[in-house]
């Protein structure tokens, strides 16, 4: 997507050979007209998959998920990281381990919010280890709804999240997949979507 990419080279920044910083407009302060953007592409790219929730973990997660369920018309449910007074009762949970933290926490949907007859698609803001999307993932499957697939805003493709999600026999659309960080240099692979829009 490429007003995602140009927003990445020239607002985002680099800390690391793995760590990307990108607080400026989407996982600290938000740029709304981005996300109506980025809500608009998923929709576009799962248009006609039935989809009936989107699913997606707090908190960075949720202003791409609403903005693509605006556009879809559909419910957005978010997992909680943290406990809650209101929600203690009939909850689906997933253990999910945080390579930055080095520690595992239960991520927990109300089961009252996804049935089997729902059709979910999973949204985050990025794709990394993928032990977010996987947690998620279980906690879809545990309520026996369907996945259409993933809705990523920013994969590292360097890491294997993406391959195992894919192993998994998931779709996966990732709007920006980097490559490299090394050097302080933002490299991006050029996806399918991106060949066709450098075609158009």
């Amino acid at each position: 997507m490429e007003q995602l990419i140009e927003k990445i080279k020239n607002d985002g920044s680099v800390l690391s050979s793995s760590i990307l910083k990108v607080d400026s407009f989407l996982n600290h302060q938000i740029d709304p007209d981005l996300m109506n953007e980025i809500g608009s592409e998923f929709a576009r790219r799962f248009s006609g998959s039935g989809i009936t929730k989107i699913v997606t973990i707090e908190s960075s997660g949720i202003a791409p998920a609403v903005m693509a369920g605006l556009h879809l018309q559909v419910p957005v449910v978010f997992a909680r990281k943290r406990k809650s007074l209101t929600l203690v009762n009939d909850l689906i949970t997933a253990s999910v381990y945080s390579f930055t933290k080095q520690e595992s926490n239960e991520i927990s949907v109300s089961s009252k919010f996804l049935s089997e007859n729902d059709k979910v698609l999973i949204i985050d803001d990025f794709l990394a280890n993928g032990q977010a999307a996987l947690g998620l993932a279980e906690i879809v499957n545990k309520a026996r709804a369907s996945i259409a697939g993933f809705g990523i805003v920013i994969e590292k493709g360097f890491q294997d999240g993406g391959r195992l999600l894919r192993e998994e026999g998931y779709r996966v659309e990732s709007l920006a997949v980097i490559h490299s960080l090394k050097n302080g240099i933002v490299e991006f692979e050029i996806t399918e979507e991106g060949k066709a829009e450098l075609t158009r």
